[in-house]
């Protein structure tokens, strides 16, 4: 997990055949008259290709007809393949023009709703790097929008199966029966007032989720639109993201991908959709009709909400996998330009644990890549994205460059440039684990603020000083180049690992439901049962259960830095105990609303609300701008109060048992806030006995409870002390005597 990158790929078999689509049905429902239901006789005559444009690439439709350009360095020929509805290739059309290694022509009759592929001439020699078939259809990386499945066969490989020279030989079956179809799309759609909510970073609050995993059990949506882009923006959804007070829905990959073979062959699925197979099409089970028009629709209804669109998305590999895998695209297009090589150039370098590396030191995938980006933000919408494996993005032929091709490309860019950008800044090759490193303009994900926020929480020995440097937003990793806290995307559980509920019930992982013999997913999750594996009635083990899960969501929302949610936490979702859960798509991983909705799920719901409505009113919990995270006594800065009451000193820091301590964040100075006459102090007793805190005094008046994880009530002692229970968080606040 996390800078380890022992997650969903750790212990998966190797690419023995690849990575490729699932068996969901085909939804592409009638063709447009004309297009994809033409007859053969009525394709080829209005077949008459012209020369048409190397820009823009992909199928673009102009109101007459429409273009097709398709990169490809190392092709000869290129063949355009158009098929009917019921999955006939009718027609093959070689493009007539090669322009700046772009191959292109113009059909001026076709329409959208026309379906095609292409199939790519070259010469087939591994140990050049070059894997042309044209006996393989391809898919175009820049199609708007899928349709069909892959159906798995031998015929989706390039090489034969059990030749003796294995992927050096050469197969000529046709692939076309097995793969999807690419669809011509009118892009036009109406947004009426669809506004941006443009949040700021400082009050951005992510909510983590799948388009599938929101919505297969949410009452109010029909059975019909469970699991679709319709049901994420369904109000009982929206309502509930508006009651809790998360500004941002990161949903896990939404690109067209594919279901690995040996999963399909276990009756299971990529849930997660860590396998992307077309950059610009949105993931045809995701759809409840054939219209990608779905898609914007979700994103209007959110941002009508106040609530932004992040996507996650995968640019650091493909679906085809190692030499090995099949042959579905950018293999069959031009292997050398978009896959990283090793130096014998039939092999793969693979530094994201799939089989394959795409390759941004390349302008072709380079530009595909940056494309792919700004249709999301301009023609989609979205708001902005959580890259996965970023540090192959900015990884040169000499290693990880901030200043890398992607890096630099994205940061000029007048478009992307302003939209939110998060990296996960790790990687499985060499000098993968960045943190700390991306750019200006980047935001990363801070495992290091889970780490250490799990170990503190757990009781292990010399934690408090790193807690309070996470807690303050981590200035040793962020604060330079003018970053702000909002570069720490803080979190402490994420799609990849345990659940919160299952971090606090379960010290080891379960996950012989994946059929890997428990060996994926991480072993190193610094989690702690409690006393009890998994369920348990004990109610001395559920009531510290329950207290741990309030500190460790009042942890990461009293932090500096960007807050990140993972679904399902804040009303105590669980898988079992699989903390890999990545093949699971069924009630393991659909968010349970029945369990939000008994006593447990809405008493910590409430307290989300809580947690999130006292950062939204008082900024010293989410500043702008980094302060001194130790100076006692700093102007404007913070002040660090062992329990007795006294400063910190060095030793305090340095003492390994130390499992307490208070934190007063002094009245805010931001120009303009109603609050900005009140200080705060936070109270941490993360020791297995209770802890008597004796808060500095101020001036007149005295400490008020704002919130407190322990559920029995705590009152302030007439000489001004807190007895805190073991295991617990509290914040007080205090007026100034001149607000009266």
């Amino acid at each position: 997990m996390g800078s380890r990158r022992a997650t969903r790929r750790a212990g998966r078999p190797a690419l023995a055949h690849g990575r490729a689509t699932g068996r969901r049905r085909n939804r592409s429902g009638p063709a447009r008259p004309g297009a994809a239901g033409m007859t053969r006789a009525a394709v080829g005559a209005r077949s008459r290709v012209r020369q048409g444009q190397p820009f823009p690439l992909g199928a673009t439709w102009d109101g007459m007809g429409v273009n097709f350009a398709l990169y490809s360095r190392h092709a000869t020929k290129v063949e355009l393949c158009l098929f009917d509805a019921r999955g006939r290739e009718v027609e093959r059309i070689a493009l007539p023009e090669y322009t700046d290694e772009v191959w292109h022509g113009y059909l001026p009759d076709a329409r959208p709703g026309m379906r095609y592929g292409y199939r790519v001439h070259g010469p087939y020699a591994p140990d050049a790097g070059h894997r042309f078939n044209p006996h393989k259809l391809v898919l175009d990386p820049y199609a708007k929008q899928l349709v069909g499945d892959i159906k798995w066969a031998p015929h989706l490989f390039g090489y034969t199966i059990g030749h003796k020279d294995a992927d050096l030989s050469m197969d000529r079956r046709d692939s076309a029966p097995y793969m999807p179809r690419c669809v011509v799309v009118d892009p036009a759609y109406t947004w009426g007032r669809d506004r941006r909510p443009c949040t700021p970073w400082d009050r951005s609050v992510i909510y983590e989720g799948h388009v599938r995993g929101l919505s297969m059990q949410l009452p109010s949506v029909p059975d019909a639109l469970r699991g679709r882009f319709s049901a994420v923006h369904a109000d009982e959804l929206v309502d509930h993201l508006r009651y809790l007070g998360v500004t941002a829905l990161e949903l896990l990959p939404v690109h067209a991908h594919a279901d690995d073979q040996y999963l399909v062959e276990r009756g299971l699925s990529n849930y997660w959709g860590y396998n992307t197979l077309g950059f610009f099409a949105p993931h045809p089970g995701f759809l409840s009709g054939t219209d990608i028009a779905e898609f914007k629709q979700m994103v209007a209804g959110l941002h009508h909400a106040g609530l932004e669109v992040i996507l996650d998305v995968v640019y650091n590999h493909t679906a085809e996998g190692n030499e090995l895998g099949p042959t579905l695209s950018f293999k069959g297009i031009d292997n050398a330009s978009y896959y990283r090589l090793a130096d014998d150039r039939r092999y793969y370098i693979n530094d994201t644990g799939t089989g394959n590396t795409f390759d941004l030191t390349n302008a072709g995938a380079l530009r595909m890549v940056m494309d792919s980006l700004r249709y999301w933000v301009q023609d989609m919408h979205v708001d902005g994205f959580r890259f996965d494996l970023a540090t192959i993005l900015g990884r040169e032929r000499a290693g990880f460059d901030p200043s890398s091709s992607f890096l630099d490309a994205v940061r000029q860019d007048p478009v992307l440039s302003q939209v939110k950008l998060i990296a996960e800044p790790w990687d499985i090759g060499p000098g993968g684990y960045q943190l700390g490193r991306f750019p200006p303009g980047w935001s990363e994900w801070n495992d290091r603020f889970r780490d250490t926020m799990r170990a503190f929480w757990r009781g292990d020995e010399g934690q408090l000083s790193d807690f309070a440097t996470r807690l303050m937003g981590s200035a040793d990793l962020f604060s330079h180049l003018g970053r702000r806290p909002s570069a720490s995307v803080n979190f402490v559980t994420a799609h990849d690992g345990f659940t919160l509920h299952d971090l606090v019930s379960y010290n080891d992982k379960h996950n012989n439901a994946n059929g890997e013999d428990g060996q994926d997913g991480s072993d190193n999750n610094l989690s702690w049962n409690h006393g009890a594996e998994g369920p348990t009635d004990d109610p001395d083990v559920r009531a510290l259960r329950q207290r741990q899960v309030r500190n460790l969501l009042a942890s990461l929302i009293f932090s500096q830095g960007t807050p990140m949610l993972l679904a399902g936490d804040e009303f105590g979702h669980g898988q079992n105990g699989n903390n890999n859960a990545y093949c699971q798509d069924n009630p393991l991983t659909w968010l349970d609303w029945e369990r939000a909705q008994n006593a447990e799920g809405r008493s910590l719901s409430a307290f989300v609300r809580r947690l999130l409505a006292l950062r939204r009113r008082y900024p010293q919990l989410r500043r702008s701008r980094f302060l001194q995270a130790r100076d006692a006594h700093a102007e404007e800065g913070v002040h660090w109060y062992r329990a007795d009451g006294q400063p910190m000193t060095v030793d305090d820091w340095n003492d390994p048992q130390a499992r307490s301590l208070m934190l007063e964040l002094p009245a805010a100075l931001d120009a303009g806030q109603t609050s900005r006459q009140t200080s705060l102090l936070l109270l941490i007793n993360a020791g297995a006995t209770e802890q008597r805190f004796m808060p500095p005094a101020l001036d007149a008046g005295r400490w008020k409870i704002m919130i407190s994880s322990a559920a029995a009530a705590t009152e302030i002692g007439d000489d001004g002390s807190v007895v805190l229970v073991d295991r617990a968080l509290m914040l007080l606040a205090r007026r100034h005597a001149a607000e009266g």
